[in-house]
């Protein structure tokens, strides 16, 4: 049985940068598809200028109604990046997500556009390598079963980068004179974090020049006094840094900054890909190094021990449902019901100290805390904890483990 004949994509809507790789897509969609293509560039808060992606693609034939620029940094950080530091989330011990986190939302904007136009396909830049491929296509399925999707560089014939630029230059696609060598790192930022990789970062036994770095000041460079601030948290979110309310946007860029002025959040990493591959790539997430630590700073006070055990527990299963670009499947919904529970009595205030890349926790508060002073404290008072109790209670517990010893002396 032959496999079923693909209809003629009339319209697609590519996510695109303005970039070179992105341009080259965009007239490959026109000369390959014959298609009408309508781009869509994300403002994540990665800290370039947005504009010229406009005037690029209308160099390259773009209508201006099809050309959408959105502001998305308060919506990601809002409804994508704060749920997840909900959970304390972290991938194979070290990883934020920053680069993961990011796709659904780009994802979810493009079906948005796609829907609105018409357009009968969706296109992405990744690669066929890496993960982004898979978590951008998971997005759209997830969003819209009947989608089209195209990915240039799992269908293109262009084996080399030589031929990429032959084909801009043919097509009057504008190259920078820094594109026509081979980039020494490629590099992928959002408000949240900066992900550098390839090149002069594959070999994982040399170590990363310091050129790499672009969210960060290096540790020893430092001051050599340490910042010390306040984070109000509300029902498991920051909401105010020294008693000043900012929105979600604008307090992740005040942590930005902050963590960048004392060499926090600095990550070299080998990675397990879901594509099956190890890789190399260094990471910068400054506001996330110490978001993360101040929210387990106001959870150790306000969660309850098994809540928070159980959250450890199930934080490895939904950190690799986001790396691996399923942020809407259901069992993703499912683990943030439960975590997003267990935040309703997460509020209150840390103090926070950073000095040379390290974050330290100093002190916290809550109207909401479990800590009692009264059943820690050493000192004479309020009788609230009998020690005579431990004994029944530590005679329960050992019972298994003196019954199997008592197996193992007889044996």
């Amino acid at each position: 049985m032959s496999a079923p004949v693909e209809k003629p994509v009339k319209k697609v809507v590519l996510a695109y940068s303005g970039g070179l790789d992105t341009s080259i897509i965009l007239k490959w969609l026109q000369t390959e598809y014959q298609a009408d293509v309508v781009t869509f560039t994300a403002d994540l808060g990665q800290g370039e200028e947005l504009e010229p992606a406009r005037k690029k693609a209308e160099l390259l034939g773009i209508k201006p109604e099809n050309i959408y620029i959105q502001d998305l940094r308060e919506e990601f950080v809002r409804d994508y990046v704060f749920p997840m530091f909900r959970a304390n989330t972290v991938y194979e011990g070290q990883y934020l997500l920053g680069t993961s986190i990011a796709r659904p939302l780009i994802a979810k904007a493009q079906i948005d556009i796609a829907r609105k136009v018409g357009a009968d396909a969706v296109c992405h830049g990744a690669t066929g390598k890496g993960n982004d491929q898979v978590r951008f296509e998971l997005g759209y399925y997830g969003l819209e079963p009947d989608i089209r999707v195209i990915a240039p560089w799992r269908e293109w014939d262009f084996a080399s980068r030589e031929a990429l630029l032959a084909f801009a230059e043919q097509h009057q696609i504008p190259i920078a004179k820094d594109k026509r060598g081979d980039a020494p790192f490629s590099v992928d930022a959002n408000l949240l974090h900066s992900s550098s990789e390839g090149k002069v970062l594959e070999d994982p036994a040399i170590e990363a020049p310091e050129f790499v770095y672009q969210r960060t000041i290096a540790p020893e460079a430092a001051p050599d006094t340490p910042t010390v601030f306040t984070m109000d948290f509300e029902r498991g979110d920051p909401i105010a840094i020294d008693g000043i309310a900012l929105s979600p946007a604008a307090l992740l860029t005040k942590l930005n900054q902050l963590g960048h002025d004392n060499g926090v959040g600095r990550l070299d990493l080998v990675e397990n890909r879901f594509v099956g591959m190890k890789s190399r790539g260094v990471y910068e997430t400054p506001g996330g190094t110490i978001l993360l630590a101040a929210h387990r700073g106001i959870e150790s006070i306000t969660l309850d021990r098994g809540a928070m055990h159980l959250k450890d527990e199930l934080m490895p299963k939904y950190a690799s449902l986001i790396y691996n670009g399923f942020w809407f499947s259901p069992e993703r919904n499912m683990l943030q019901a439960a975590i997003d529970w267990s935040q309703e009595k997460v509020s209150g205030r840390v103090t926070v100290k950073l000095y040379k890349g390290n974050v330290t926790i100093t002190g916290r508060e809550s109207p909401y805390s479990l800590y009692d002073q009264d059943l820690v404290t050493f000192e004479e008072g309020k009788v609230a904890y009998d020690h005579r109790d431990a004994a029944g209670f530590i005679k329960l517990n050992a019972l298994r483990l003196r019954v199997a010893a008592k197996r193992d002396q007889r044996t």
